[in-house]
């Protein structure tokens, strides 16, 4: 049986997804500051966290569990990230990615993510996502999906 830590996922406040991330050393490049590719991760946590609390899984959408509607099995991929780095984090900081939703198309998502330590700014993206099918074909968002969704800010 799988524990339930709900607060992992961070947490859902209006419009608006936070999630607390540590530092750790192995995010972090030889001086000590956060290796730019970390941040793609961290983002991409937020984003799938952000999804996990509104009730669209990774796992249930690739089996084709559509909320109790059968169907192929679909994921979410990456289409288009555009990132400014503008200050850096640390080992032992701990930051906050903040992602909200920023335009729903037919087959896309756009999310705007910052990366937050305290009041200060360190990263933004704008991230397009697209759905697909297993075959790599796009596919238009679901109304179950839509319906989970908050409205684009």
């Amino acid at each position: 049986m799988t524990a339930t830590w709900p607060h992992l996922s961070g947490r859902l406040d209006g419009n608006r997804h936070i999630l607390p991330v540590r530092i750790y050393f192995e995010d972090t490049d030889f001086s000590g500051v956060v290796y730019h590719g970390s941040y793609v991760r961290f983002m991409e946590r937020g984003r799938t966290d952000f999804l996990r609390l509104l009730g669209v899984g990774h796992e249930a959408l690739a089996r084709g569990d559509h909320g109790g509607d059968e169907g192929e099995g679909l994921a979410f991929t990456v289409r288009r990230m555009t990132i400014d780095f503008l200050k850096p984090a640390r080992i032992d900081d701990l930051v906050e990615v903040e992602t909200t939703l920023k335009e729903l198309g037919g087959a896309r998502v756009v999310v705007d993510q910052t990366v937050r330590r305290g009041a200060e700014v360190l990263a933004t993206a704008v991230v397009t996502v697209a759905l697909i099918n297993a075959a790599g074909q796009p596919r238009r968002l679901p109304d179950w999906i839509r319906a989970k969704l908050p409205p684009p800010s």
